[in-house]
């Protein structure tokens, strides 16, 4: 007999009905059972039938599991008749919880089936899709210690969930529409169909329609109805920003954007992200839910309440819209609202209809979204669909951590030994509700990971609340500088132990010599850093407002270079259009007393200074806007000039490099020739080029120094993918091994796990 242990995602993925519908197969005798940490087995048979057996969990596993290990011992036979799946025990060890799964063909087919006892019913799932994370109370996974514990199963459902032969066979929230979850307008009396009906009235209507998911509300409205869109982003106070989109399915999707091949299979995926693909040029969706935006963010319904809101096969289908507005229920800078009380709240004075339903979301998890690099996916956030999915160090690792993550598109990582969990998104921590939600989802995945930290890391920003929620938890603060962190994060993902140069450009990090960083070149290994090189510094003047008005920098660059010069600067302004004259005044106030101002080499600042100087974005509405439509200028240019072939932009280059890459330089070439009349779009297409090429004269400055060959490239500036692919290629062409990141974002979003790797270092050093 043989004693497996299968550790990796069995858990709530249809493992233990495969085991026995397995060993049914193959004459297997036994047991099989969650132990919280992992899946155990018992099996005994023949020596044939049990390498059958064992080659066909490997071989046949569910497509949403992911075996990790699987230990085989032989032990003593037992007194086995029949192969059965046993009752769940609680057992500490490696604990891997499935993200949310998208509903499945086999269900969405059932769902439009009217002769199915499911049909039309909004919380349809089998063992191979549906809620994972976002009900979970406790591990092991099983019923009673999720939402679903709370509807007891009728006859039919509790028949199918014992029956090894049926695809709902020990699924923890089968349920059906006698015996589940209700949905529900708030503040009236309509349930159920009716409820759903209103819903898909109000969108027809042109009006704005909130809906409660698997991780939290959505925001919806038709996204080809130009008034309904621009009521929202009224309503929502989004005056710019770009809004996701729900497809009804491929073929509504292949009418407003191209669908690359490699694109294909990460939209139809379980995960089901919000993917960010070119729009078509005929696209029926209104101008206004992207402004001036070559791509728009697309997906596919993950679940059936969704799928409900496009077919109800009634006679409103065919005013349905194949395309909807479906954004995060939240107002701007709160996390998603994922219970009845914060959608009064938050959404009543959005929306004009509220859908609702009565399964608890234990977890609230946003959409995650991400683009195609290379070929490959390229995260931005991450988040359902892919949290808590671990990432495993292959150190030897002992001991257990938390790591706070960022203040911006906050996420946090829990970390116990060689395996690090990367939370769902939460948001920005400016915001006291989402200070409040960070708290709760912290205590939440540590009891479902059973993770007691003994150490929590946190930035050392001294303004930051994750700081402070650090400081309140009375474990020791480990602070790991912002730009170490990010380097450490991108190394994780690549499974980089050694050391590594790291440029680490962003918007705001705390240095260690107090000034704002964020243009950086760092030399780093898992327990240190050495800054080698960065951006020349420049003055922000302005405080907080500096990140969201972009003609600050600009201001600040003309007056040094015509050397605080006030009636040059000024004529400057006014050719270029920067700033009123009250504007004006108040940044020459400010530079010329010193007055709220800080010394920065931030990279994020700069790309908002040279969109400033090229009239494509003076202010943003949204965090990375005018560094966004930059990105979108240069790329225009490239597109409409495929034959450009300038490389160099700086006749001399003769300069030895000494450790600062010349940024002023580029902005000074960036004002004149913006002054010379030329293309703003070649402009900004040089911009990228020169910041380039400084990047690249300081790796190799670097290299020669540390002889060190391998870089990662990180911060939330690389989520310009066009930056990314020309510093990439201009690195690997001079000798360099490039990493980057995939299903981490190189944003804010991505430094927990950074953190965590430093904390778990410093452990394992003592």
């Amino acid at each position: 007999m043989l004693n497996i242990k299968v550790c990796g995602i069995v858990q709530g993925v249809g493992f233990r009905p495969f085991v026995a519908r397995l060993a049914d197969e193959f004459g297997i005798m036994g047991t099989v059972a969650n132990k919280g940490s992992y899946v155990e087995i018992f099996a005994m048979g023949d020596e044939v039938a049990l390498k059958n057996f064992t080659e066909g969990l490997k071989m046949h596993a569910p497509k949403r599991s992911a075996i990790i290990s699987l230990d085989i011992l032989k032990v003593p036979d037992k007194d086995y008749s029949e192969f059965s799946i046993i009752e769940s025990e609680r057992e500490e060890g490696k604990i891997f919880v499935s993200p949310d799964i998208a509903v499945c063909e086999d269900c969405k087919r059932e769902l439009f089936d009217k002769n199915n006892r499911r049909y039309l019913h909004p919380f349809i799932n089998c063992t191979a899709c549906g809620p994972r994370l976002t009900i979970l109370d406790a591990m092991p996974y099983d019923r009673e210690r999720t939402s679903m514990g709370e509807f007891p199963m009728c006859d039919k459902c509790e028949k199918e969930y014992f029956a090894p032969e049926d695809r709902r066979y020990d699924a923890q929230p089968v349920c059906c529409n006698d015996c589940g979850p209700e949905v529900y307008i708030l503040g009236s009396n309509l349930k159920g169909k009716e409820a759903i009906k209103a819903v898909r009235r109000a969108i027809i209507r042109g009006e704005i329609v909130a809906i409660k998911g698997i991780g939290g509300f959505h925001l919806s409205c038709d996204a080809t109805n130009e008034e309904a869109v621009a009521k929202l982003r009224k309503r929502k106070s989004r005056p710019v920003k770009p809004f996701a989109l729900m497809a009804k399915d491929m073929d509504a999707l292949s009418k407003i954007v191209k669908i690359p091949d490699e694109a294909k299979d990460i939209i139809e995926s379980p995960q089901k992200p919000i993917l960010l693909l070119p729009r078509k040029d005929n696209s029926p969706v209104a101008k206004n839910v992207a402004i001036d935006n070559p791509n728009l963010g697309v997906m596919l319904p993950y679940a059936p309440i969704q799928s409900l809101i496009f077919r109800l096969d009634d006679e409103d289908d065919a005013l349905m819209p194949e395309i909807l507005i479906m954004t995060s229920g939240n107002p701007s800078g709160a996390p998603i609202c994922h219970t009845d009380e914060e959608a009064k709240e938050s959404l009543s004075s959005i929306a004009d209809v509220i859908l609702s339903h009565n399964r608890r979301i234990r977890l609230r998890a946003d959409d995650s979204v991400m683009g195609i690099l290379n070929n490959a996916p390229y995260m931005i956030r991450r988040s359902r669909g892919y949290a808590p999915l671990p990432v495993m160090m292959n150190i030897d690792f002992k001991g257990e951590v938390l790591a706070i993550g960022g203040e911006l598109k906050n996420s946090f990582c829990l970390a116990k030994n060689e395996l690090f969990y990367p939370s769902p998104f939460i948001g920005d921590m400016t915001d006291l509700r989402s200070v409040i939600a960070l708290k709760d989802s912290v205590n939440l995945m540590e009891s479902l990971l059973e993770i007691r930290p003994e150490i929590v890391a946190a930035d050392p920003h001294p303004l930051y609340n994750t700081s402070a929620v650090a400081k309140e938890l009375g474990l020791p603060v480990f602070f790991v500088q912002h730009h170490y962190a990010h380097i450490l994060s991108c190394m994780a993902e690549n499974h980089e132990y050694g050391e590594v140069l790291g440029l680490a450009f962003d918007g705001t990090g705390y240095g260690e010599d107090g000034a704002i960083w964020g243009g950086e070149l760092l030399r780093v290994n898992a327990t240190s850093y050495e800054r080698f090189a960065h951006i020349e510094p420049f003055v922000l003047a302005g405080g907080d407002k500096v990140s969201r008005e972009g003609y600050r920098i600009a201001i600040q660059f003309l007056y040094e270079e015509f050397e605080g010069d006030e009636e040059k600067v000024f004529e400057t302004v006014k050719k270029l259009d920067l700033a009123t004259k009250e504007e004006f005044s108040a940044v020459m106030f400010m530079l010329n007393n010193n007055i709220n101002t800080a010394i920065s080499t931030s990279a994020g600042r700069l790309f908002d200074g040279a969109s400033a100087i090229l009239g494509i974005r003076k202010c943003s509405t949204f965090e990375g806007e005018a560094a966004i439509y930059l990105e979108f200028a240069a790329e225009k240019f490239l597109a409409e000039n495929p034959e450009f072939t300038e490389d160099m932009f700086f006749p001399n280059n003769s300069e030895s490099f000494n450790g600062i890459m010349r940024t002023k330089r580029i902005m000074r070439e960036l004002l004149k020739r913006r002054l010379n009349g030329e293309n703003p779009n070649k402009l900004a297409y040089f911009f990228h080029k020169a910041l380039v090429f400084e990047m690249l004269q300081s790796a190799l400055w670097a290299k020669e120094k540390t002889n060190i060959k391998k870089i990662a490239l990180s911060g939330g500036v690389f989520q310009n993918q066009l930056l990314t692919t020309l510093t990439k290629k201009a690195l690997e062409n001079n000798g360099f091994h490039v990493l980057t990141h995939s299903l981490i974002p190189p944003n804010d979003g991505g430094i927990a796990l950074g953190q965590a790797f430093a904390a778990m270092a410093y452990l394992n050093k003592k």
